[in-house]
């Protein structure tokens, strides 16, 4: 770090030969190399050569976001009678944890010796970026037998506070290119419309028969220009329970390499971005320029704005509970 503290990479390596590379800056996967359809290993996530790179990134390239992932409108919220002002770092809005969120954090690590994994923890003080509180996390990256990348997170506070977690990696199972190909489904009848801020209205509106419904596998690139703004995706699902939880929240094929990657999650929504910022500016590992579209990010979290929005699932923790999240990304091909 430019202070000296060391930032340490953990290796983890399952029975398959599937390799994920996580850095204790930003809990961060730099690398994560699954089969194809040939059994080559190829990495599918974005990122950087050197440590440069992640700490001059403001695309939260593979990291871990908080204290509350995507936006709060206007920076701001009321809890408990008192009103708070959070860092703007999205025009007028408060987005991914503020300024020095939990992506720019220096987490403590260690292994998990029952398991290839990691343990990543990290304290938050009352007031950081002005939330309220002393939040303990932890969150728990395990690459798995069974060829899953699994996320445990849980948190703690000593006072009531909105907490909202979630990982950021961009998704590439082509390896290279962009992801206009790749085959997206994704498990929900309904989204969050927002204004022209990306702020939610509070509606659930049907995804059928709009460029967001991917109940049936549909390529990313096919709908691109129909989408609410025209931009690319950017965009929360509204995940349906199925068999008393979330799984196969989303799945994504990608045609050449076959690979395949299913993700389940015990959140109620889905943050779809395509990396539509993306401009070739930003140099990535092997000196690779990402250009639009270079990659996908399935954000498993609550809504957007949900601590402004009463009829949205809540995210408060108070002091007493424990926050927990599973999300796991599984990987194959066919």
């Amino acid at each position: 770090m430019p202070d000296g503290r060391p930032v340490h990479r953990y290796t983890l390596t399952n029975a398959h030969g599937l390799v994920a590379r996580i850095i204790d800056y930003g809990a961060t996967v730099t690398e994560l190399h699954i089969l194809d359809r040939g059994g080559r290993l190829g990495d599918v996530v974005l990122g950087f050569d050197e440590l440069a790179g992640y700490l001059g990134n403001r695309d939260y390239v593979g990291c871990t976001v908080g204290r509350v992932a995507n936006r709060i409108a206007g920076g701001r919220f009321t809890l408990e009678g008192a009103d708070y002002r959070l860092t703007r770092n999205d025009g007028p809005h408060h987005l991914h944890g503020g300024v020095r969120g939990f992506d720019k954090a220096l987490w403590s690590a260690e292994p998990v010796e029952e398991a290839a994994g990691v343990r990543l923890t990290h304290t938050s003080p009352d007031g950081d970026e002005g939330y309220p509180g002393r939040l303990e996390v932890t969150v728990v990256m395990t690459l798995d037998d069974d060829d899953a990348l699994v996320i445990d997170y849980t948190a703690t506070t000593d006072r009531a506070t909105p907490v909202n977690l979630t990982h950021h990696a961009y998704f590439n199972l082509a390896g290279e290119g962009d992801v206009l190909g790749h085959e997206l489904a994704i498990h929900a009848q309904a989204w969050t419309p927002t204004d022209g801020t990306r702020i939610p209205t509070g509606e659930l509106r049907p995804t059928r028969g709009t460029a967001l419904d991917f109940a049936v596998p549909t390529a990313i690139g096919a709908r691109l220009n129909q989408t609410p703004g025209g931009n690319g995706y950017d965009h929360s699902f509204v995940l349906e329970e199925t068999g008393g939880g979330r799984e196969a929240a989303a799945r994504v094929y990608e045609p050449r390499t076959g690979r395949a990657m299913a993700m389940t999650t015990t959140e109620p929504g889905l943050q779809l971005y395509t990396g539509n910022a993306f401009d070739g500016s930003m140099t990535g590992k092997r000196g690779v320029r990402y250009g639009r579209h270079a990659g996908l990010a399935l954000e498993a979290q609550h809504f957007p704005d949900a601590v402004n929005q009463p009829a949205f699932p809540g995210i408060i923790l108070h002091p007493g509970r424990t926050y927990r999240q599973t999300t796991a990304y599984r990987f194959s091909a066919r």
